[in-house]
């Protein structure tokens, strides 16, 4: 073992909740046919066994542990190493990877051999069994596989960014120093497995939800991943994090929020303006879109997830509201089950169908059966479930509401752009996500009509790659890509269009409830964003079946209804009735957002409030019961 008193590389090893894997990686160094080396472990707020199996690798007198109080992130923790980094070398050695035995020998032989280089690159196993002889198609240069000069720059911390792409982080300004060489010999591993960093950030399995649960993040974030959208959530949410909490009014609710928020999570601030105070209790392992807390717009109080029942029982809240979507089923139920005193309310909105699916079924017909109060998404949705169990929206108090709704705040004093078909005399519609029923035969039938096609969403687009370049072949002057658009800009960006898509499909249910389908029951998150925007809503008549979407839009006067594409096109290019429903949608705009419900839904907690105190009471039907 060589000294450590001037090591001619300094190895930096981040890690966070990697007892498991930590061991093996540090075996892997002491194993170099290079020995002058130091290694640098940062540990970045690990709450599990990571110190103790450090512990034997510390007698090792280049081994050097570091532990920080709280997570900050990779590139905050890789900048601490780096300052207290003593070699003129850096390399790289994440807690999860692997060195082969001269991985450090040949890289420091590539970097001596070309003094005008700044970084060496080895070739690298991944996936299990396959390899590369430089960077991986499709990736970044991975730390493992790295060697570079020292110098002043950092990497770029958690406050500016958070991403999985290294390059932006650091390779990138580190390039501007020098040219890079590659070893092209297989020198480590970059160990695939679920909780690598980039997976927790890439949606759709990993994204922004996933990473700040799993890192414990309690700060907004600047958020963008080489394969979806870039989500600031510094700048949407300033003002609402800067402006002091609501002062409890004197009839103040005390509400604990169970289970997700999913897409527009800041609805509830509705509640707190109102002088409501709230509360949070998180679903363990949400996808990309089910939002959970630490909430980056602030003024909701978290609930440890440890010992959450004995939180519960010291804040007391007046009612519990659970929601929203088909992962948060088995925690409320849990938590249903766990506070039979308490007022609890489930509001469901994605889906029946994949409960069923994914065998959550028992749990999501126990919580409507064992709520004190219920709310559906669409009347639709409450009389499907009447005949799951029969005679249960009359068996307690039930309210209809849609689960997402977006805050008012981002659309008032908002102002309309001109159309973009005032301009070029053609038709222009919009549909804001995945473009559902339109095969791209439709979309080119519709390019025959002079009717355009804009589709907003980065993400999708990658997800819908195929479909683009079939349509962009039979109508490549008609369909035309944006990247996603957030709250903020939903007005200016969306009003420039004629019209907007809701899901474009034939209903098979004849009117009968029991035949219908997720698309018959449910109010697409679209709705809202082009409701708020002005727009008409297209889409396919389907006379003598119950629909949801088709039922709202008739009511309110805000739909396009069509049989044929002819007929669309028609409707389309009749620009004094499209004007008028426009007007329509415009006057009615702030009925899609959640402000507008939320004084009948404080109302129909009062109620369920009330029917369970009179049940406590013994006035009423028995108290719910624990399981």
């Amino acid at each position: 073992m060589s000294s450590t008193l001037s090591p001619s590389i300094s190895v930096l090893m981040p890690t966070y909740q990697q007892a498991q894997f930590i061991a093996r990686a540090l075996d892997s160094l002491q194993a170099q046919s290079l020995t002058d080396w130091e290694a640098i472990i940062v540990d970045d707020g690990s709450q599990d066994g990571t110190a103790q199996a450090v512990l034997p690798f510390l007698s090792d007198p280049r081994i050097h542990y570091h532990k920080l109080e709280r997570n900050t992130g990779l590139g905050a923790a890789l900048n601490n190493a780096l300052d207290r980094a003593r070699a003129p070398l850096i390399a790289y050695l994440p807690s999860d990877d692997v060195y082969y035995r001269d991985h450090l020998a040949s890289l420091h032989a590539a970097l001596a051999a070309a003094p005008d280089a700044v970084l060496a690159c080895s070739g690298v196993r991944h996936h299990y069994n396959r390899q590369a002889e430089g960077q991986i198609p499709g990736y970044p240069l991975q730390l493992v596989q790295c060697l570079h000069r020292k110098t002043e720059a950092r990497w770029v911390a958690r406050d500016a960014l958070e991403s999985d792409d290294l390059e932006r982080l650091f390779w990138g300004r580190l390039r501007a120093s020098g040219r890079v060489v590659g070893t092209e010999q297989v020198t480590c591993e970059w160990v695939d497995h679920p909780l690598q960093r980039h997976k927790l950030m890439q949606e759709p399995v990993g994204g922004i939800n996933p990473f700040r649960q799993h890192y414990r993040v309690d700060q907004p974030l600047r958020f963008h991943t080489t394969v979806g959208n870039l989500m600031d959530e510094v700048s949407q949410y300033r003002s609402a994090r800067e402006r002091p909490d609501t002062p409890r009014a004197h009839n103040g609710l005390k509400i604990l929020l169970v289970g997700e928020l999913a897409y527009n999570a800041d609805r509830v601030l509705a509640l707190e303006e109102q002088g409501h105070k709230l509360y949070g209790l998180w679903m363990r392992d949400p996808y990309w879109y089910n939002a959970v807390g630490p909430l980056a717009f602030g003024h909701v109080e978290d609930l440890p997830r440890h010992h959450w029942r004995e939180a519960i029982d010291r804040i007391q809240p007046d009612v519990i509201y659970a929601l929203l979507n088909w992962q948060a089923v088995p925690f409320a139920h849990e938590v249903m089950r766990a506070t039979p005193g308490i007022p609890f309310v489930w509001h469901f909105k994605e889906g029946p169908f994949i409960c069923l699916e994914k065998g959550t079924w028992p749990q999501l017909i126990d919580l409507y059966q064992g709520a004190d109060g219920q709310i559906f998404t669409s009347p639709e949705m409450r009389d499907w479930f009447d005949t799951i169990v029969p005679g249960l929206s009359a068996s307690k108090p039930t309210h209809v509401l849609d689960g997402d709704l977006p805050k008012r705040d981002w659309f008032e004093g908002r102002e309309r752009r001109p159309l973009l078909s005032a301009a070029d005399g053609e038709v222009h519609t919009v549909v804001p996500g995945r473009p559902i029923g339109l095969h791209p035969h439709t979309v080119a039938e519709l390019a025959g009509l002079g009717v355009h096609l804009h589709f907003y969403g980065d993400f999708t687009h990658g997800q819908w790659r195929q479909w683009i370049d079939k349509t962009r072949t039979l109508a490549p002057r008609h369909l035309h890509l944006h990247a996603n658009v957030d709250q903020p800009r939903w007005v200016d960006e969306f009003s420039q269009y004629d019209a907007g898509w809701l899901h474009f499909f034939r209903s098979e249910n004849g009117g009968e409830i029991r035949r219908a389908n997720w698309d018959d029951l449910n109010y697409p998150a679209r709705m809202a964003t082009l409701a708020v925007a002005g727009l008409p809503m297209i889409q396919h008549r389907n006379p003598g079946a119950l629909v949801a979407t088709q039922t709202l839009a008739d009511e309110l006067g805000v739909g396009v209804f069509f049989d044929t594409l002819e007929d669309l096109g028609a409707q389309l290019h009749d620009r004094e009735r499209l004007q008028a429903v426009r007007e329509r949608v415009w006057q009615q705009r702030f009925r899609f957002t959640f402000d507008h419900h939320v004084p009948d839904l404080v109302t129909f907690f009062r109620t369920v409030v009330e029917a369970a105190r009179q049940r406590r009471s013994g006035t009423s039907l028995p108290q719910r019961q624990t399981a």
